[in-house]
C-alpha cells in the first residue's frame, strides 16, 4: 500500500476508484494533484474541502493524458528513466484473456493486469 510507505508524490492518479481521496491525500506533496477518472460524491466533497483549505489540488476527467505524439514521447521518456513505474499485478497470455477478466472482476487486483501477445508460430 503506497499510502503507508511515508513517501509523497507529485501526482496520485486513481483510474479505477480503488482508493479514496482521504486515503491518498497524505501521500500528496504540497501543491500535488489527485487525478480521478471516476469521481464519487464523497470524493468530490472531500476534494473540494481540501482544495479550499490546502495546497493540494484535484482534477476530474476521463483522462489527463492525451494521445498526441509529443505527449506519448514524453511519457515514454518518463517510463524509460523510471520516473514512472507501472504497478503490474499479473500477466496473462492472450489465450487466457477470459481468466484475466475474471480475476479483474473479483476486484482484488493490486495493479495492472497485462495481456501478453506472443507470436503465433502455428501456420
Amino acid at each position: 500500500d503506497y499510502a503507508k510507505t511515508g513517501q509523497v508524490y507529485d501526482v496520485v492518479f486513481d483510474a479505477v476508484s480503488k482508493s479514496s481521496f482521504s486515503h491518498c491525500k497524505s501521500s500528496l506533496k504540497q501543491g500535488g494533484f489527485y487525478l480521478a477518472t471516476v469521481p464519487t460524491l464523497t470524493i468530490m466533497i472531500e476534494t473540494l474541502w481540501t482544495s479550499m483549505i490546502g495546497s493540494k489540488k484535484v482534477i476530474f476527467g476521463p483522462s489527463p493524458v492525451t494521445d498526441s505524439a509529443e505527449d506519448l514521447i514524453f511519457l515514454k521518456e518518463l517510463i524509460e528513466s523510471r520516473k514512472i513505474r507501472p504497478a503490474i499485478d499479473r500477466r496473462y497470455p492472450f489465450e487466457q484473456m477470459a481468466e484475466a477478466h475474471r480475476y479483474v472482476d473479483k476486484g482484488h487486483k493490486k495493479g495492472n493486469v497485462v495481456i501478453t501477445l506472443e507470436p503465433n508460430n502455428k501456420t
